[in-house]
């Protein structure tokens, strides 16, 4: 059975595993309104760009269903509240396109069903029933990349390797950055299920360590052979114990393939180019912006500057980690910080985009992807 990071039934309501506190302790949080999913947005607790489209899809229906007066409102009214809560949410993190596409998507059906009915009740229910599939969508189609990924990257690598593929991975972007099953994680699932992996490398993926807390945990959860390593010695790596592909997920891809991922994705990337090794972008249809023509345009969150100088674990007694955590800093007080939380990677460095529609490479020649020419084969 695969990790969780979402739990949702209608009349039960949401509940988010608190990230932070992984992976010394699971403690599952009630999200009973729109404001709390914010926070917990916001904070880190659920992170992940599909896992925070779905957790902003299922806190709007927790909230529709639990606020008694909402049906008795007029349509007007109720459209202005679903409004007022949408944008809210959208302040939460600016960077996972994601979080905007379950946004557009919940509001033009409530716009659709209300100019239709006229009814509260019937706006409430029909959106209720979008958060739920898309929350069973994103499932789906995490499934569907980690099979297109793992037969693109086995036709890709010569044939007497293809049973014995060594892979590296940054950040997390398994079970508990999305709804279930994972993006690039997911392909490494897939790879692994199939007899096709040999060892899998991870980075710790600083400051804010997803890595070691997050993806180390899922491994180590599903027992693949893995292996963690910092950020800093992925070249040296790549030199002296060569991987076939990295494998990364991404929060925002535009028009031509320019792709937003977790800070240190760009550096991973020139070190494949520079050691021949594949770079591979999973993620599904909804991480795309068309109305982004590149990664110029793509907005980077601030992170806070506490999470750089600052380091929370388990405390170790006697050898062993315990269920007590101290955070310590690292940094002496009043030290400057940039902390970008995501970073931009050329498509000129990027050899394929998976999605759950299938695999996106560049013509001859080209340096860009025509994302836009294959959503319309696919769509």
């Amino acid at each position: 059975m695969s990790l969780e990071a979402i739990r949702y039934q209608r009349g039960t309501g949401l509940y988010l595993l608190n990230q932070l506190l992984l992976p010394h302790e699971s403690v599952w949080e009630p999200v009973p309104t729109m404001a709390e999913a914010h926070a917990q947005i916001k904070l880190m607790k659920v992170r992940g760009a599909p896992a925070i489209g779905v957790t902003a899809a299922l806190a709007l229906a927790v909230e529709l269903d639990s606020r008694k007066n909402l049906p008795t409102l007029p349509v007007a009214d109720l459209l202005k509240w679903i409004r007022a809560h949408l944008d809210h949410i959208a302040t939460s993190r600016p960077t996972a396109v994601n979080l905007f596409d379950s946004i557009d998507k919940l509001w033009a059906k409530a716009q659709e069903v209300a100019e239709k009915t006229k009814s509260s009740v019937e706006v409430r229910e029909a959106l209720v029933a979008l958060a739920q599939q898309i929350f069973a969508d994103d499932v789906k189609d995490n499934v569907a990349i980690g099979q297109h990924g793992m037969e693109w990257l086995v036709k890709a690598v010569p044939a007497d390797q293809a049973s014995q593929l060594r892979v590296l991975t940054h950040c997390n972007t398994g079970s508990l950055a999305t709804a279930s099953y994972g993006t690039a994680l997911g392909i490494i699932r897939s790879l692994h299920a199939n007899k096709k992996l040999a060892h899998v490398y991870c980075t710790e993926t600083r400051p804010y360590n997803q890595g070691s807390r997050l993806t180390a945990y899922e491994l180590t959860y599903e027992k693949m052979p893995a292996t963690l390593v910092t950020d800093s010695m992925v070249s040296f790596l790549l030199k002296q114990h060569p991987v076939h592909a990295i494998i990364v997920g991404a929060d925002r891809i535009a028009r031509n393939g320019d792709t937003a991922n977790k800070i240190g994705t760009y550096q991973l990337a020139l070190a494949a180019r520079a050691h021949g090794v594949k770079m591979m972008v999973a993620a599904p249809l909804t991480t795309f912006d068309l109305a982004i023509a590149d990664g110029s345009a793509i907005p980077i969150e601030q992170r806070p500057a506490h999470e750089l100088i600052r380091v929370t674990g388990a405390v170790v007694k006697n050898g062993m980690p315990t269920s007590e955590l101290a955070t310590v800093q690292v940094a002496p007080q009043g030290m400057n910080v940039w902390n970008p939380g995501f970073d931009v990677t050329p498509a000129e460095l990027i050899d394929a985009i998976v999605t759950e529609q299938g695999v996106i490479t560049k013509a001859p020649g080209s340096k860009v992807f025509d994302v836009a020419g294959f959503l319309k084969t696919v769509q």
